[in-house]
Parts: structure tokens; sequence; C-alpha cells
């Protein structure tokens, strides 16, 4: 077996923390939207409906486009799609809270979430040029990912809390400054990078594993939306309890995707991941007997990082 030397290693690992870091940007953009649900609910008087409308403009936009976005960045070069993506993500949520009709909202939440879907694609693609043949290197621009998802809730529970829901706007210039180091950096890295390996289709696999991750999605998304009203209107939490559940959730998919991404087992890749619904339906039921608001926040961690 080839041993590869620390030098080797570390080379395509450091060229990937500007990826990494524009997709905890872009991501974290995805982790606002659950984040600032409960305070358009109580600052707007939305109903749970509409709440999860909000989710469901964002989760839209960041979903459906993404293939059609995939099929452009096959047959297309554009090197500065991730930049307009990550700079259309963030004008969307940073100007949702300064809308005032619900359309509005919701309509600048889906843009927010159509930026999303514009960045991956294209990132994920410059990305795996980047990294070559370098596990490591991909695990730390999915890990950026998580952890961008993470800093939602710790970053908008104080803003949200001193100004409502129209603080939303001082989210806007990471997204800005993200997008200027990324159409620099793509200049720089035009002339070289490594370039991504090919494989085999295997369809089938494909077909299952998307309804896997659809099935996860949804109950992710329905947790993330609901999680912070939950703990404000059922438990009696206040504002920054429910932010700080929330992060609780989100902080246990960092802790699980980090080291599933740089392990691999030597049965394969799937080895890591077939506990986690075992916890997460073990911690699940947890919450639900566990009295306190507090005391719920590790099951929480633990159901987050499935």
């Amino acid at each position: 077996m080839e041993t590869l030397t620390k030098k080797e290693v570390a080379a395509p690992v450091r060229r990937m923390w500007v990826w990494a870091g524009a997709h905890a940007v872009d991501d974290l953009y995805q982790g606002l939207v659950p984040a600032s649900v409960p305070y358009f609910v109580l600052d707007r008087h939305y109903s749970y409906v509409a709440a999860s409308g909000l989710t469901l403009a964002a989760t839209l936009g960041s979903s459906l486009p993404q293939p059609l976005v995939g099929v452009v960045v096959d047959r297309w070069r554009m090197p500065r799609l991730p930049a307009v993506g990550v700079l259309l993500a963030g004008a969307g949520f940073g100007l949702s809270g300064l809308a005032g009709a619900y359309a509005a909202v919701w309509t600048l939440l889906f843009l927010s979430g159509l930026g999303v879907a514009i960045f991956h694609p294209a990132a994920g693609r410059a990305a795996r040029q980047a990294a070559g043949d370098s596990v490591t290197g991909m695990s730390v621009f999915a890990a950026g990912g998580s952890v961008g998802f993470f800093l939602a809730p710790v970053l908008a529970t104080p803003v949200l809390v001193a100004w409502g829901v129209g603080g939303s706007i001082v989210f806007l210039p990471p997204a800005a400054l993200t997008a200027f180091v990324l159409v620099r950096a793509v200049r720089r890295s035009q002339s070289g990078g490594g370039t991504a390996g090919g494989g085999r289709d295997r369809w089938g696999a494909f077909a299952v594993l998307t309804m896997i991750s659809v099935v996860r999605s949804a109950v992710f998304a329905a947790i993330a939306t609901f999680i912070g009203l939950y703990w404000m209107r059922h438990l009696g939490g206040s504002r920054v309890m429910a932010g700080t559940a929330l992060a609780c959730f989100l902080g246990g998919g960092v802790a699980g995707t980090t080291p599933v991404d740089g392990s691999p087992t030597a049965s394969g890749w799937s080895q890591p991941c077939r506990p986690g619904p075992c916890w997460w339906c073990r911690c699940w039921s947890g919450c639900g007997w566990r009295p306190g608001s507090s005391r719920r926040c590790p099951s929480r961690f633990w159901r987050g990082s499935r």
C-alpha cells in the first residue's frame, strides 16, 4: 500500500482553505433561515404554516435548481459562478428582514436558496480540482459547510435578539467579501491546480442514496425550523435558549460529519454512516422523556450528529 508523506497530504489541504471558508459562508445562509424563523413568528406574528413556508422557500430555491446548475457547470466553464451564488445567497437573506410583505420575504428567501444552489455545483467542481486525489482535502471542504450551518444560530441569536428580524442586513457584508475573495482566487488558480478523478456512474446506488437523502433532509429541515419555537412556546425557554438548542442540533452535525469525512473504513465509506439512524431514534426519544429545556440540549446535540 502506497503511503503519502505529510507534505503530500498537506499541499491540497492548504489549497482548500479558501473553498472551505466560502462553503462555510454559503451554508451559513442556509442555517440562518431556520435560525430566523422564530423571530419572524414573534415579530411579524406569522402562523406556523407561514413559518414553514419560509423554510420551504429557501429549501426549494436551494434544491430544485441544483441539477440544472450542475448540467450547466458540466457543459460550460464558469469559474465565477460560486462568487455569484454566495453573493445572491447573502443578499437574499440580508434583505429579507427589511421586507414588509410576506410575499416579499418569501421571494427573497427563495433567491437566497437559489444562490446556495448556484454555489454548490461550481464550487464542488473547483474544490475537487484543487484537492486532486486528496480525500482529506475534500473533507476540509465538506466540513466548512457543516461549520457554517452550525455558526448560523450562534451568530444570529445575539443579532436578532438585539435588533429583531431587521438585523438580517448585518449578514450581507460577509457574502460580498467572500465573493470578492473567490474572484481573486479564481484568477490566481486558472493556470494551475489539480484535476478531479473519473469513475463509473452507478445510477442504481445513486437513486437509493438520493431517496435516503430526501428523507433525511425533510426530517432535518422540519426539526431545524420548529425547534426554536418549540423551546419558547412549549418549554417556556428564552430566545437565547432556543438559539442554543438549534446550535446544539447543528453542532452535532459538525461533530458527526468531520470524522466520517476523514476516516474511511476498510469495508467502505458507508460503514460509519450506518449507526446514524439508530443514534437519531434513541436521542429523539430521549428528548421526549427528559424534563426541562436546558437538559434536552445534549440530546439535541447527539441527534444532530446523526
